[in-house]
């Protein structure tokens, strides 16, 4: 039976049912601590999401730090408002590596500014990180899955963290707590729209 052939008896029915069921939930879940979110996938929206995370968090008076991968010198919407905020933000500063086209100069530049990101997953003044398009790391062996996952699984218990990027790392798949994939059914870009100011960067 659809919604539009319901009765006003039977709809509230259905809305009492579902409400029961989402309330035995939230009572079912006990456990105080944060979280690895890892958000995948060819579509736009994977950094916007962190992103607006990161803010509903600010919002609440929470303090967090953004580690942005594959990322180069141009200014971003984004790097201005944390600035605004007093968001620690750190940026891999090569760009894109068929910008750079140097490995070495990747790696070294990947291996940097991990090692500025590390001591915020000791810190429990942080309550959430993000690292901001790093799959791109591991897929070209710029820097150790492993490595990354032992450290986001030692981080202080109440911190979240936000891992994002294209690629589905099986890593991260059995290590994050949230999982979702952004997938992509039409791009403005691939009509020939070009990127713009506050909606690309």
């Amino acid at each position: 039976m659809s919604e539009k052939t319901m009765s006003v008896e039977e709809h509230k029915q259905k809305m009492q049912e579902q409400q029961r069921q989402v309330r035995a939930k939230i009572a079912d879940a006990k456990t105080r601590r944060g979280v690895i979110i890892y958000l995948y996938g060819n579509g736009k929206g994977k950094s916007s999401s962190a992103f607006g995370t990161l803010a509903r968090s600010l919002g609440h008076g929470k303090k967090g730090a953004v580690v942005q991968f594959i990322k180069g010198k141009w200014k971003t919407g984004e790097q201005a408002i944390f600035r605004q905020l007093g968001v620690k933000h750190l940026v891999m500063g090569t760009g894109f590596t068929w910008d750079t086209q140097d490995r070495e100069k990747d790696i070294a530049a990947a291996e940097a500014v991990w090692s500025k990101a590390v001591p915020l997953f000791r810190d429990p003044a942080y309550d959430i990180v993000i690292l901001d398009e790093i799959t791109y790391m591991f897929k070209y062996g710029y820097l150790s899955v492993a490595d990354v996952c032992e450290v986001l699984l030692a981080r202080p218990e109440q911190q979240n963290a936000i891992v994002t990027g294209r690629d589905a790392i099986p890593e991260l798949l059995e290590i994050a707590d949230t999982i979702s994939e952004v997938r992509e059914v039409r791009h403005a870009f691939n009509q020939g729209v070009k990127a713009q100011k506050g909606i690309e960067f």
